[in-house]
């Protein structure tokens, strides 16, 4: 008899774990696929500091592929204002890609991004200023057409600070003869906890005007921000502040280069402002 209960509590030992182990299933890899999409409330649109929508609400959102190797791909969306440069539209549609590797706290980001504005129909001139000598009938450039924008950018972060370039590889937003256009973005972004964060960027944009030999100068500006952040159960609250150098005077005997109208043309009874002054930032926005 006891025999026999030795053979039972061996087999039991041998039979048990088997099917314990049968049971378990394997683990399931992670996949190296990861598909994201974000959306957001915001009191305005500011493009690198410079009012998109008259200083009015915006709602944007977009969608965002990524793989393990860094490679992602994207698509993001804004309401605009006409009178901000993009004429019979009032949607910005921006596609980019581009690889994004990290090792340890560092990481680098190269890419190129295309800004579409549907519907839009421009007519842009370059007039040489005054006392500038024409010896290339090519410096009279003309756009007829939608608006664009084609950048390649070039970054790098450590922890929570990032540093970024970006350069046009063609006319800055259909202008003609302003290829070769940049803006420096300097960023940081730290986690305090519980879901507080706080950020700051600074900013250089340089309009390279090659029509005339020069940069427009009135166009280049340098710009700041500094913002508070709260997560709450994914809802991201975001309030900032941002002012920029940039010359917006709406004077009308001395324009500046980012006094802007709520439509084009901007002629007498077309309400005009000041799009480069500094404004508070206000949005909710939540990535699923």
């Amino acid at each position: 008899m006891k025999r026999i209960l030795i053979a039972l509590s061996l087999a039991a030992g041998l039979v048990l774990p088997a099917l314990a182990a049968a049971a378990d299933p394997a683990p399931v890899a992670a996949s190296p696929h990861t598909f994201t999409g974000n959306f957001g409330l915001y009191s305005e649109y500011r493009f690198r500091a410079i009012a998109q929508t008259f200083k009015k609400p915006a709602i944007q959102g977009g969608f965002d592929y990524s793989h393990a190797s860094g490679l992602y791909l994207g698509n993001w969306n804004s309401n605009v204002n006409e009178g901000a440069g993009y004429p019979g539209s009032n949607l910005e549609m921006d596609f980019y890609g581009g690889w994004k590797p990290t090792w340890g706290d560092w990481g680098l980001d190269i890419g190129g991004i295309y800004y579409s504005y549907p519907g839009s129909d421009a007519i842009f001139s370059t007039t040489p200023a005054l006392n500038t000598v024409i010896t290339n009938p090519k410096t009279l450039a003309t756009h007829t057409g939608a608006v664009n924008n084609k950048e390649v950018y070039l970054g790098g972060s450590w922890k929570f600070l990032s540093l970024k370039y970006y350069h046009s590889t063609g006319d800055y937003f259909s202008q003609p003869g302003t290829k070769g256009s940049h803006y420096l973005d300097l960023a940081a972004n730290f986690d305090l906890g519980n879901g507080w964060g706080i950020n700051g960027h600074l900013g250089s944009f340089r309009l390279k005007n090659w029509s005339i030999g020069t940069d427009a100068t009135n166009a280049n500006y340098n710009d700041w921000k500094l913002g508070v952040t709260k997560d709450i159960s994914g809802w991201v609250l975001a309030a900032s502040y941002l002012a920029t150098s940039g010359k917006g005077s709406c004077d009308s005997v001395n324009p500046g280069y980012y006094c802007l109208g709520n439509k084009l043309p901007v002629m007498a009874g077309v309400a005009t402002k000041n799009a480069a002054n500094g404004t508070a930032l206000l949005s909710v926005s939540k990535t699923f």
